[in-house]
């Protein structure tokens, strides 16, 4: 997810807006830039890679009293520095900087800039110069800047400078994340309130819609109709655990928000610049030659190895058993004669999992800990270990962990298949896949209104309610339902949707919520008919399904992405789903009861 800061009012600029932009580096990202002037230069540095990169090009002539940058992760176009914030427009007069995503970039591109080249292949840089499009119709800068926000349809936080006046960022928020930061004689502006600490802890939350004129003495907020809008600041009241919250109400509403950029991490990590999965050698060829793979994990992670265990057999030929940690280790199956071991773990700290490791580490088996902490006891323990790199998790309800989980056993299915020489896995372009869910999930996050709706609707009096699926679709269902009961407290259950007519239908009566997942093009007739069998019984049934298998009454409708890392996106509105329900019902988000983060005891 990019990452936006901006700053006017301040001499050293340059500086400030390299901090923020490293502060904001946890987002994920392939490229920076920023852009710095004063009343007789200006300056505009963008590099490839990481910001080190934009620092190591920075000259003592960089510099300003006013700037903006930006940590772009790619969308439209690849990777460059023609690609990478701000862009300019066709004069290069006005600069721009841009988180999110503009639908309707090639209507604006036809229907305005017929005549305009341009340097790189983003929507960003349509987006600019449709700004100075209407400028050249006669209009100001404020006013061409709110022209072109009424025709430009999408998600965006926007940052622009007119180097004609250099005392005054213009910006607009729709469905991105953007705030403005107080400071006695300069203001800030920035995606994330932890990029600006350093220099302010007042910040203005900005809704959407709104744009705002943002000078080193003042604010001023204007909704689309031209009105001046006054709104109270908040002091961001924050110590070192509070930093990872930032301006959120909930470490989980913030989690939730994060999986984009953690699957743009996990790329960064395993991939090279050129797509190619960079595992070490001898966990792949540890595992090339074993007859069967059992996942061992508890919860959310034992979820998260059904999901992975249908991609690593897909990829790799491989058998693969998923166990709970806390029945394995007491009641342990016949095992092939050729086992290896992966155990999921967040904390890497789980008690149940580590006592199976133990147990496995007495056989001389070989064993792959996939956790989000380096060091930790599973990691050690085990023989091999890959990170989750999804940063700290908080809450106690695992989101962010889950995905990233499945995210690095698609790395590890993509890697040991190729190792294996599987035409399936050389086919499968995993670093493009990947980077597409983590844009369909931004999509799926911007739909918070929708799914806060539809909870009210379904779920907030309820106190039982099912999610039906098949295949992985089931898989998800299963995590989906844990979501829901352990923190709204709803009696939820995730259900093969075949199997709902040999027993569970029972429980059917008038107006349970019944939530079915549909992706799966051989099976989504078979949900829809079960889903219609409990219709028939008084269900109130609610549908999520992909683009391609969605019909018009279905309530969220998802992007498609490969059927492989379908789960990836398939569960985040299921996780807003327990996030609405639980506020809805006025319990704590990240801290319910009976619940620890980390399960440190049998």
């Amino acid at each position: 997810m990019c990452g936006i800061v901006g700053i006017v009012g301040k001499p050293n600029a340059t500086e400030i807006i390299i901090k923020g932009l490293e502060k904001l580096e946890y987002r994920g990202y392939d490229s920076a830039g920023l852009f710095v002037a004063n009343d007789t230069t200006s300056s505009l540095v963008k590099a490839q890679g990481r910001i080190k990169n934009l620092s190591d090009k920075l000259t003592p002539e960089v510099s300003g009293t006013i700037g903006i940058g930006h940590t772009r992760w790619a969308t439209h176009g690849q990777p460059s520095e023609e690609n990478a914030h701000p862009h300019t427009s066709q004069s290069q007069r006005l600069v721009l900087v841009h988180n999110g995503v503009i639908e309707n970039f090639e209507e604006l591109k036809s229907t305005y800039l017929a005549a305009d080249t341009f340097i790189g292949e983003t929507d960003t840089e349509i987006a600019v110069h449709v700004v100075e499009a209407f400028m050249n119709q006669g209009l100001d800068t404020k006013a061409a800047f709110k022209k072109a926000l009424s025709v430009i349809r999408g998600s965006y936080a926007f940052g622009l400078i007119d180097k004609e006046d250099t005392e005054t960022i213009y910006v607009a928020k729709n469905k991105s994340p953007l705030l403005v930061g107080l400071g006695d004689g300069f203001n800030v502006i920035c995606s994330d309130a932890m990029a600006m600490l350093e220099q302010t802890n007042r910040f203005v939350e900005l809704v959407d819609g709104e744009m705002v004129i943002v000078t080193a003495d003042a604010i001023a907020i204007e909704d689309q109709e031209g009105h001046a809008i006054e709104r109270e600041s908040y002091e961001a009241q924050l110590d070192l655990t509070d930093i990872e919250k930032g301006t959120y109400p909930y470490y989980m509403l913030k989690e939730i928000d994060e999986q984009p950029a953690v699957m743009r991490r996990i790329i960064q990590n395993y991939a090279n610049q050129e797509g190619e999965i960079q595992l070490d050698a001898d966990l792949l060829n540890a595992m090339k030659d074993r007859d069967r793979i059992y996942i061992i994990g508890c919860g959310t992670s034992s979820h998260a190895g059904w999901v992975g265990k249908k991609i690593i057999e897909t990829l790799t030929n491989i058998p693969v058993e998923i166990h709970l940690s806390s029945e394995f280790g007491y009641n342990m199956p016949l095992l092939s004669e050729k086992p290896f071991f992966i155990f999921l773990s967040q904390s890497g700290e789980t008690a149940d999992s580590r006592q199976v490791l133990v147990k496995i580490n007495e056989l001389n088996y070989p064993s792959l800990t996939i956790t989000n902490v380096a060091g930790s006891t599973l990691s050690r323990e085990a023989t091999y270990t890959l990170l989750l790199h999804a940063g700290p998790e908080i809450a106690v309800a695992s989101t962010k962990a889950y995905t990233a989980q499945i995210a690095v056993l698609a790395v590890l299915a993509k890697a040991l298949g190729q190792q294996k020489g599987l035409a399936q896995a050389a086919d499968f372009a995993f670093v493009h896949e990947l980077g597409l869910v983590a844009t369909a999930m931004e999509s799926i996050i911007n739909e918070k209104d929708l799914i806060s709706e539809l909870v009210a609707e379904y779920l907030t009096e309820t106190r039982n309610a099912f999610y039906i699926g098949r295949g992985v679709d089931y898989y998800v269902s299963m995590e989906a339902a844990l979501k829901l009961k352990e923190i709204s407290y709803i009696q939820a259950e995730g259900f093969a949707a075949g199997e709902l007519k040999h027993g569970t239908i029972a429980l059917i009566e008038e107006g349970t919520p019944v939530l079915g997942i549909i992706t799966d093009e051989v099976t989504g007739a078979h949900t829809r008919g079960n889903l219609k069998e409990v219709e028939s019984r008084g269900a109130k049934t609610l549908v999520l399904a992909s683009a391609d298998l969605a019909k018009p009454t279905d309530q969220i409708v998802l992007p498609t992405v490969h059927p492989l890392l379908s789960a990836l996106l398939t569960v985040v509105p299921t996780q807003l789903v327990a996030y609405f329900a639980t506020l809805q019902r006025g319990y704590d988000v990240d801290k319910p009861r009976n619940l620890a983060k980390s399960v440190t005891v049998e």
